[in-house]
Parts: C-alpha cells; sequence; structure tokens
C-alpha cells in the first residue's frame, strides 16, 4: 500500500483538476473520525465499569461466564482492554491530524511547476500520506488485541486463544486473502506504468507566468 499511495500523490501532482483527491482523503477521514468516537464510548464504558467503585466491580464480577479473579487482578484484565483501546484512540486522533497536514498539502500543489518539481512534491506529499494511513491501520489493529484483552476475563486460556487468534487474522488478512494479492497485483501493475502528464501540462516546458505587479 506505500507504493500505491505514493503513486496517487505522484498521480494528483499531476491531474488537472484535484477535487477526486480531496474527495477520496475527506472519506478516509471521516473514517477515522467514526472509530475515533467509537473507541472514545468503549473507553468511557471500561474506564466506567474500571472507576467506578467496589458496587460496579462486584456487580460485574457477578456473571457467571467471567472467571474468578481477585479484585487487583480483575482491574489488571480491565486496565488492559482500556490501555489497547486509548492506543487505538491516539492513533486515529493523530492520523486525522497527518491527513489534514495532506489535505492542505494537496490544496497548495503548485500547478505552474516543472513536471520535477512536481515529482518532488508528490514524493514529500506521499511522505505525509503514508504515515497517517498508517497510523489509521494501527488504530484498527487495536480493536483486535483490546477483544483479544477482553477474553482475559474470560480466563487464562481465553486470553491466549483470542490473541493468537488476532494475530493470525491479522497475519492472513495481511499476506493470504484475496484482498492482499490483490493490492499486490495494483502495485505490480502501477510499477510497470509511468506516470503520464495530461495536456493541461503543457505549460510546465514553459517558464512559470510572472508576476509583473
Amino acid at each position: 500500500m506505500t507504493v500505491i499511495r505514493r503513486r496517487w500523490m505522484q498521480e494528483m501532482a499531476v491531474r488537472e483538476v484535484a477535487l477526486l483527491d480531496g474527495q477520496l482523503l475527506g472519506h478516509a477521514i471521516n473514517s477515522a473520525s467514526f472509530f475515533a468516537s467509537s473507541n472514545l464510548i468503549l473507553i468511557a464504558a471500561a474506564a466506567g465499569v474500571l472507576f467506578g467503585g467496589d458496587t460496579t466491580l462486584k456487580s460485574i464480577e457477578g456473571l457467571a461466564v467471567l472467571a474468578p479473579a481477585t479484585q487487583t487482578l480483575f482491574e489488571l484484565k480491565l486496565g488492559l482492554v482500556l490501555f489497547a483501546l486509548a492506543r487505538g484512540l491516539l492513533d486515529f486522533i493523530w492520523a486525522i491530524r497527518q491527513m489534514n497536514y495532506c489535505l492542505a498539502a494537496i490544496g497548495a500543489t503548485p500547478m505552474w511547476a516543472s513536471p520535477s518539481t512536481l515529482a518532488e512534491y508528490a514524493e514529500a506529499t506521499g511522505g505525509i500520506l503514508n504515515p497517517a494511513l498508517s497510523a489509521f491501520n494501527a488504530g484498527v489493529r487495536g480493536y483486535y488485541f483490546a477483544l483479544a484483552g477482553a477474553a482475559w476475563l474470560l480466563g487464562p486460556y481465553a486470553f491466549i486463544a483470542a490473541t493468537l487468534g488476532a494475530l493470525a487474522l491479522l497475519l492472513w488478512r495481511q499476506r493470504r486473502s484475496r484482498a492482499s494479492a490483490a493490492v499486490r497485483k495494483v502495485r505490480q501493475i502501477l510499477e510497470r506504468q509511468p506516470v503520464v502528464h495530461g495536456p493541461h501540462m503543457r505549460h510546465a516546458e514553459r517558464d512559470p507566468p510572472v508576476d509583473t505587479l
């Protein structure tokens, strides 16, 4: 995906109108905002149980599906879930901030620049976009580990199984799924195709306009 995102910015830099790029990035920002809001709700729920006092803890501990545990161990289990969710929230917030940086960079693309300058600008913009979407992906992965941490409430074996299951699922989706195979195919196609400058780029062969004011 790093190569595909970098190519996206290369195509953006030579596109006559960058409206599509802004819309695509705006959709990514909305998705990150949705996940961040969901994370905040889950954090509030977990924190409410963890810091709700003895009455709240005892009512939760009384559930038959939960493994018996001391209060300290129970708080540690909830703390692990809370930590995974909080880390995911920070990743989403950082992703949103970087995507806003990238959105500003897209809007500031120097359309009258030379092809070499535009290529350099696209590389710099890709250097903003890639970490932003990587942070978004890290936030999504936080849900997997939060669920694995929540499985600890059911017992140590459930915790081990859920952790291994989360790792296996992430690895499969990253390496063995149909989507990952399609992404690799897209990358191979893009690497064979050069960035094509449209007719509107003819002005780049001439000197940029000079401000006479």
